[in-house]
């Protein structure tokens, strides 16, 4: 029976529905009777469904992004090139631009240094740059100076030339035991005169011209430091305060160690000695 009472009323509600559609001009709708129900069986139908209106597609806003995210302006986007003589520090002034956080290469051939300055121009993921370029480059580093001219008109470029005394030089070279890049056919004297005629044209076009002769590796660092790094220099010392026990020994990573004991602390023959109540 409830069968036949729900296939019953499931026709009735198709029937307003299509009487709903042919009287939508008037406004009203009518309910026929339908043998078997009645009225208040109608009435607790309710209202014939109507179809849902399809809803407007909404069309999501597109904004263009007007420059790159978290890259830095145009003008403040930089490439410092580091030469100088053999020895001078610029295996130590490139780490120093690396932890001011620099992309560091060492020793980069010259034909590709115009590829390596469109990626610190055009791209995120490098916006400062510093590179290493020497007498290690050979023949090549003739087109330099000449290619140096075609990078400053696309992005600011500065040269960092290096340089010191022969016998501070020579002196860092028999410390060291290591030859110098152009041989070890010659002296390193006669070595390193050849080595500043053949970089004169690099220097002449240099930006800054240092000489190391009388700095060591903190100095040359506090001097890239104060010449490179941009804003407020106050804010450049890190002081890290740890506490800890005697009875682990003291951190291997300390700087400073100060005893700073609390008063209150003390043993209670000390603070009697010292007059203190207790």
């Amino acid at each position: 029976m409830s069968t036949n009472i729900s296939e019953t009323l499931r026709a009735t509600r198709e029937k307003a529905f299509r009487l709903i559609n042919q009287t939508a001009t008037s406004g009203s709708a009518v309910f026929p009777l339908t043998p078997g129900i009645d009225s208040a069986t109608l009435a607790a139908i309710g209202p014939p469904l109507m179809p849902a209106k399809r809803a407007a597609k909404s069309v999501p806003t597109i904004r263009r992004s007007t420059g790159r995210r978290g890259a830095r302006p145009e003008n403040q986007r930089e490439l410092v090139i580091i030469s100088g003589i053999s020895g001078a520090g610029k295996a130590s002034a490139l780490k120093a631009f690396e932890d001011l956080g620099y992309y560091a290469v060492d020793n980069l051939p010259v034909g590709l240094i115009e590829n390596f300055a469109e990626l610190v121009r055009d791209t995120l993921e490098i916006d400062r740059a510093a590179l290493v370029v020497d007498i290690r480059e050979g023949a090549r580093l003739d087109r330099l100076p000449e290619l140096l001219r075609s990078l400053r008109r696309s992005l600011r470029t500065t040269v960092l030339f290096l340089e010191a005394k022969d016998d501070a030089l020579v002196r860092r070279y028999s410390e060291t035991r290591r030859p110098h890049p152009l041989g070890r056919q010659k002296s390193v004297k006669a070595s390193l005169h050849a080595e500043r005629q053949r970089l004169k044209p690099v220097r002449d076009v240099a930006d800054v011209v240092v000489d190391t002769t009388k700095f060591n590796v903190h100095e040359l660092r506090s001097f890239i430091n104060e010449r490179f790094v941009a804003g407020n220099r106050d804010h450049n010392l890190l002081i890290s305060c740890v506490s800890f026990g005697f009875r682990q020994g003291v951190p291997i990573w300390s700087s400073m160690c100060a005893s700073c004991p609390i008063l209150t602390s003390f043993p209670s023959f000390v603070l009697i000695l010292a007059g203190i109540p207790r």
